[in-house]
């Protein structure tokens, strides 16, 4: 039963991060390389800026992204995923190809009436 215990602290731990709204797309879209603050937001359809700020500080502070900032000029600030966030990339892999094979697809939106 400790084995199965551990697993389950293990996955509560795991999905805390994960779990949250955004953090797996944001993960998802640095699998490319590096990226800046604009690119971020363009590529994940519907996070507002606050939110992405509060995500990707998050995962920063989590040390699955790093932050570097280039004094320039101009200024500019990237994110990229660091060793640990690379090493979760298989397992969103597979969440992802299990998503495909297991869920029903979302229902594409409808014109609203007017």
């Amino acid at each position: 039963m400790d084995g199965c215990l551990r697993v389950d602290e293990a996955l509560s731990r795991a999905f805390h991060i994960l779990g949250k709204r955004w953090n797996a797309l944001v993960l998802g879209s640095l699998r490319g390389g590096p990226a800046g603050f604009r690119e971020l937001s363009r590529a994940i359809d519907g996070v507002s800026d606050s939110v992405l700020a509060d995500r990707l500080a998050e995962l920063t502070q989590n040390d699955l992204v790093r932050r570097s900032v280039d004094a320039g000029p101009p200024v500019s600030v990237s994110y990229a995923l660091t060793e640990r966030g690379e090493a979760l990339m298989p397992a969103l892999d597979e969440i992802s190809a299990w998503a495909v094979k297991h869920l029903p697809p979302e229902p594409a939106a409808s014109p609203s009436a007017g």
